[in-house]
């Protein structure tokens, strides 16, 4: 099988040869750029160890700078088996643009490369700020690893909806679309995953800037929400139908990102989730399902068991990072309640404890044991549980991908 025959078969819940694996396939599989140094220099030493010939060197790129993931080089992604590639947007984080590659030096003394546009102002206290015309958008602490994002997203701004429009897909950016669509195609055998934007998240991601205040409007105010979802989703649509006129069939997988859960449970009921959100974003994943061969992918963390049924409802075919030490997400459950319905894309390894303070034994472990639950009768694509933090041990994530590698499927 080729890596996109493979991904094809698990998203169609159908033999494959093997476990299906993400290696920074969107930016929620991804590493971080901090871990990402420490792992290239630890694979390095272990093939100059073994008499192999030296892996390409060069500073990793700094592909999202809001949460500083690192481009993962496509010899990393043949190590660890990866079958998949994201198709970014031409502007990932803050509105730059990623080209016009130059040096920077994280602050643990890592040299790395960002976009040209990439102009960090350095505040009394060691801070990092990003401003777009004289207003700050984003702040790294001193010392941090990522950006917190400090732009107002319209759920916080509350525009007025005669006067406002959402973003619409410029020719600059479809024409990114279109090339790098193009070229993935072309040169890789990887099944593609493409992170459509804009429109704003729906829910979470709608209320940045100002969350308090966008879960105050949209549990007292269901018209604006549902006049405000309308606005976005007609834009949606229109984005869709530019997008898929850019990419046609070069695509697989369409990613929509929203966080609808906490560690304990979701953000909010069931009759508001079916209510506001659902009919919002079905239209776009009925337009999707109805006009493209494309598969959904949604990225949500937290606690969702009790969304699920509505989440499949909504067109939703793929559920990811599959957060299994959030409540109520027990692997064995979510395969035998939800299997049938739902690819799980995640679900490797706890992030939060394992992964970065467990052996690699350990890691190893669970990786097995999760895998003998969501493997057995395919729906399944091996993914860390979101992005590789700065804190995982080289060690951890080589034992994260090897054990899946290794991973017979009893089932």
């Amino acid at each position: 099988m080729t890596s996109r025959e493979r991904i094809l078969a698990a998203v169609n819940h159908a033999p494959v040869d093997r476990v299906p694996i993400d290696v920074g396939g969107t930016r929620q599989s991804g590493i971080t750029v901090f871990a990402y140094a420490r792992l290239t220099a630890h694979l390095a030493r272990a093939r100059a160890a073994a008499g192999g010939a030296a892996l390409p060197h060069s500073p990793p790129r700094v592909f999202d700078v809001y949460q500083m993931l690192a481009e993962v080089g496509p010899e990393i992604v043949v190590r660890f088996g990866g079958d998949c590639v994201a198709l970014n947007r031409r502007a990932v984080a803050f509105g730059l643009v990623n080209e016009g590659w130059k040096p920077w030096r994280l602050h643990d003394g890592t040299d790395v490369e960002v976009p040209g546009g990439f102009a960090p102002e350095a505040l009394p206290g060691g801070d990092l700020v990003l401003r777009r015309d004289g207003e700050i958008v984003a702040q790294m602490p001193a010392g941090g690893f990522y950006f917190d994002r400090m732009e107002k997203y319209p759920g916080a701004l509350h525009p007025e909806l005669d006067a406002w429009e959402p973003p619409r897909l410029t020719a600059a950016e479809l024409e990114h679309y279109r090339d790098e669509a193009g070229r993935l195609d072309r040169t890789t055998d990887k099944a593609v995953i493409a992170a459509l934007g804009p429109p704003y998240e729906l829910f979470n991601g709608i209320g940045q800037g100002g969350f308090e205040d966008w879960m105050m409007t949209f549990a007292s105010e269901p018209e604006y929400v549902t006049a405000l979802y309308r606005k976005l989703t007609d834009a949606w649509l229109e984005n869709l139908e530019a997008f898929h006129g850019a990419v046609g069939d070069r695509i697989q997988i369409v990613q929509i990102a929203d966080d609808f859960g906490t560690q304990a449970g979701p953000f909010l009921s069931v009759r508001a989730f079916r209510e506001l959100l659902l009919p919002a974003y079905r239209r776009g994943l009925d337009w999707i399902h109805a006009r493209t061969p494309w598969k959904v992918l949604l990225h949500s963390d937290g606690a969702l068991v009790p969304l699920l049924p509505s989440i499949i409802e909504m067109g939703v075919d793929i559920l990811n990072p599959v957060q299994t030490t959030a409540a109520g997400m027990d692997p064995h459950r979510l395969k035998h309640e939800f299997g049938e319905q739902l690819v799980f894309w995640g679900g490797s390894c706890d992030s939060q404890g394992t992964l970065a303070r467990g052996s690699p034994a350990q890691v190893a472990a669970e990786v097995r044991a999760n895998l003998d639950c969501f493997a057995p009768g395919g729906g399944y694509v091996f993914a860390s549980v979101h992005n590789i933090q700065a804190d995982v041990p080289p060690e951890n994530i080589v034992a994260l991908f090897d054990a899946a590698l290794s991973y017979t499927c009893s089932g």
